[in-house]
């Protein structure tokens, strides 16, 4: 078989999912960027390209500051989560017997068994003034009135956020650390390096893949989660996707509702690139 007769198979087999892709990805997004050149007024679409849009984003201070506090919730919550994550990841795979594992990443994975809005609804009410946590603070005589900076807050949102997208950090970090070569721990700790420095030096570089891939995949959903900040955010914990939300809802202004989708978007694309550059560059990935 000739390599032009491969090439066509290849293509042949691709071309579905291409064109797949390109009508439920690549054609919404390229709609959402035209539209956000376009205006509204009420119920009327000026369709003459215009960057008033983006100028009004850039220059009001209200979509600056809600951006800003969406991409410092985001980075709280993917921080938190992955920091958490890690050691879970890591117990799993070095102090689990092989024959348990999968037991482990089981229960791992049950928080998926219930839907993510019922999730939200327990943190309301463990949160809550009367909730659970409250109850048992002043129960316990820790504290002697209920807290009220733990929900309607963007505390409420990191706790909420980084308990929903825990399972997403902690299975591509024990996949990453399952693939370490054992032998290679050992022959650190022979040639003298204690736990601490075998792991910085040997574990942590070769788990950073799996690391990255956290970090990535908490990040950017978070960013655009909509429903936690709802109903657990507050005024203080709203984020740019109720604005978004907003903007093409009440406030009946889609255009600028897609402009405020791009600018995230592409404030996402931007920090996570330079995520993947940073954590490569203190893996030694990038010498």
């Amino acid at each position: 078989m000739s390599l032009n007769q491969e090439s066509k198979r290849g293509l042949t087999l691709i071309a579905p999912p291409f064109l797949y892709a390109m009508a439920l990805l690549a054609g919404p997004l390229l709609a959402v960027l035209v539209f956000s050149f376009w205006t509204q007024d009420y119920l009327t679409i000026d369709r003459t390209p215009t960057v008033a849009n983006y100028t009004r984003a850039f220059t009001d201070p209200i979509y600056l500051t809600i951006l800003g506090r969406s991409l410092v919730i985001s980075g709280v919550v993917t921080c938190v989560t992955v920091i958490l994550a890690f050691p879970v990841a890591y117990y799993v795979s070095f102090h689990i017997r092989a024959d348990r594992k999968s037991l482990w990443l089981f229960l791992i994975t049950i928080p998926f068994w219930t839907s993510y809005l019922l999730r939200i609804f327990l943190w309301k009410v463990m949160l809550g003034y009367n909730g659970v946590i409250n109850s048992a603070l002043t129960g316990l005589g820790i504290v002697d009135e209920p807290l009220t900076f733990i929900l309607y807050n963007a505390n409420a949102v990191v706790i909420t956020l980084a308990h929903a997208f825990a399972p997403f950090a902690i299975l591509p970090i024990f996949v990453a650390l399952e693939k370490i070569d054992r032998s290679l721990l050992e022959a650190a700790r022979d040639l003298g390096e204690n736990a601490v420095m075998t792991f910085l030096r040997v574990t942590l570089p070769l788990a950073m893949p799996g690391v990255i891939a956290a970090l990535l995949i908490v990040f950017i959903p978070t960013v655009g989660d909509y429903v936690t900040p709802a109903q657990v955010g507050g005024p203080g914990g709203l984020m740019i996707a109720n604005l978004i939300q907003s903007h093409f809802g009440g406030l009946n202004d889609a255009p600028m509702g897609a402009t405020l989708s791009i600018i995230a978007m592409a404030s996402v694309t931007v920090i996570a690139l330079a995520t993947v550059w940073i954590a490569r560059r203190l893996s030694g990935g990038g010498r």
